[in-house]
């Protein structure tokens, strides 16, 4: 051993060989490297919500915010105020002739005197997740006699919209910016006859504050039918349409539609008699035949000898489905193998008519909240629900504007089925209330609307707004450390 240790190169293996039992004893006794978990995105609820009210002029407003004991007790107000630069708005606490609202699960209703522009709701805190804000107007002579009503809609920065051109009916297109930067706005029409270009030049810029009123015949006067892109290259501006059809032809709101996709569903579409007129869109560079289905109440058909339309590319198209779904309850299922934007007027009865727009929609995954319905004299309220794709259950609860909410009611639908359900106020209550439907965990998509008519002498007056996604809940997305957020 003397002359091994003596030996430098006898030394070089023992320490070797000592290296080499440490290791493989620190190698047997190590622990289990722990199992790197990929961040996710966390749900947060909705802490601001700013939805524009285009034109409440003559209106009936209404504003609600479901109670939810899923959601943080938290303080928050909604403040209801003229559109005007965001410095001007007090800082959201209201100002002069301004309301403000700091209940959450009761209905806000107020008519709004003629005059005047767009409302701005400004929504924080506790009133902010979950709220839903619509105007409705009721006319019953003239030009725009009739029920048009619209959702109040959120700043964005592209919007779609589908339904007849200016050569059929007084188009108006509203935009308004609550937000504190300018956005530069952009329009692209496609009629029957492909892209239309304005010679006036297709873009305006709205200011911070500032709402334009821009009638759609003076940008493209020739199509009959239309689909409407209005897109900004910076900043966001909220954007409605309404189509004045003319005496005793009707009057509505276009609801915002579905972005173009290669499958759209259109919902909403009640069970009462009346021509059914649909609009489709394919605003690429190809050519498609759409295929049509129609979701009712014993199950989903190809229409006969309506199965497909052809749309050219870069244009607009439509189809009278009158003789397949009118007087029955229903939801179209659309697909492409390009993407479209898809809508549909809905066409009351009587010597005079009204006319109301259902258009392409999302999947309620989230639930859904309509401020609006009535059950006051002649005007009755439906929920027309459907379930495409899979069976599932909602469960419906009305919100009154005094007193406590009923409980839900729980609604199930089978697989590839459509319900129609006639709305009534909560017990002891009168006139307006909200309607939140949530669906049941394990539930397939579900699509909706709720259509409001009214019996009257001269025709039935009428006008639908497709469910959209709650505004409950945001999925903020992960994050991680990284030398690229200081490094140049």
């Amino acid at each position: 051993m003397r002359r091994l240790i003596e030996n430098r190169f006898g030394l070089l293996a023992l320490v070797l060989v000592a290296l080499g039992a440490l290791y493989g004893v620190a190698f047997v006794s190590r622990p289990a490297p722990a199992a790197q978990a990929r961040p996710q995105a966390v749900r947060a609820p909705v802490e601001s919500v700013t939805a524009v009210c285009p034109a409440p002029s003559g209106s009936r407003v209404s504003v609600v915010t479901p109670a939810d004991p899923e959601r943080p007790e938290a303080p928050g107000s909604a403040t209801l105020s003229g559109i005007k630069a965001p410095g001007d708005r007090n800082g959201g606490k209201g100002g002069k002739g301004d309301a403000v609202i700091d209940r959450p699960g009761l209905l806000w209703q107020r008519e709004i005197a003629a005059g005047g522009g767009p409302l701005v709701v400004d929504a924080t805190g506790s009133m902010a997740a979950g709220l839903e804000s619509a105007q409705t107007a009721r006319e019953t002579s003239g030009a725009q006699r009739g029920l048009a009503g619209v959702r109040c809609v959120e700043p964005g920065a592209e919007s779609w919209f589908i339904g007849p051109g200016p050569a059929a009916a007084e188009m108006t297109l509203y935009l308004a910016n609550p937000d504190a930067a300018p956005a530069n706005v952009s329009f692209m029409v496609y009629s029957g006859e492909g892209p239309v270009l304005s010679e006036r030049g297709n873009g305006v810029v709205v200011k911070p504050g500032q709402h334009r009123v821009i009638r759609l015949r003076d940008l493209a006067p020739s199509p009959l039918i239309m689909a409407l892109q209005v897109s900004t290259r910076s900043g966001r501006v909220a954007a409605a349409v309404k189509a004045v059809l003319g005496e005793g032809r009707g009057v509505d709101w276009l609801p915002v539609a579905a972005a173009p996709a290669t499958r759209v569903v259109v919902p909403g579409i009640p069970g009462t008699a009346g021509q059914r007129e649909l609009y489709v869109a394919a605003p690429g560079e190809r050519d498609t035949s759409v295929r049509i289905k129609a979701v009712l109440k014993d199950g989903s058909y190809a229409l006969k000898n309506k199965e497909t339309i052809e749309v050219p590319a870069g244009s607009a198209s439509s189809l009278d489905l009158s003789t397949g779904i009118g007087g029955q309850p229903a939801a179209l299922v659309l697909e492409s193998d390009v993407p479209i934007v898809a809508g549909l007027k809905i066409t009351g009865t009587g010597m005079r008519q009204d006319v109301a727009f259902t258009a392409g929609a999302p999947s309620i995954d989230l639930g859904s909240v309509v401020a609006d319905g009535r059950a006051e004299g002649k005007q009755t309220s439906r929920l027309v629900l459907s379930a495409p794709f899979a069976a599932a259950t909602v469960e419906v609860q009305m919100v009154p504007t005094k007193g406590a909410a009923p409980d839900p009611v729980e609604v199930k639908l089978p697989a590839a089925r459509t319900k129609e359900l006639k709305l009534a106020p909560p017990k002891g209550g009168k006139g307006g209330f909200s309607v939140v439907v949530r669906p049941k965990p394990g539930s397939g998509p579900v699509y909706g609307g709720r259509v409001l008519d009214e019996g009257a002498g001269d025709g039935q007056m009428v006008t639908a707004q497709p469910l959209a996604m709650a505004r409950i809940w945001a999925l903020v997305p992960p994050t991680v450390d990284s030398p690229g957020a200081v490094l140049p």
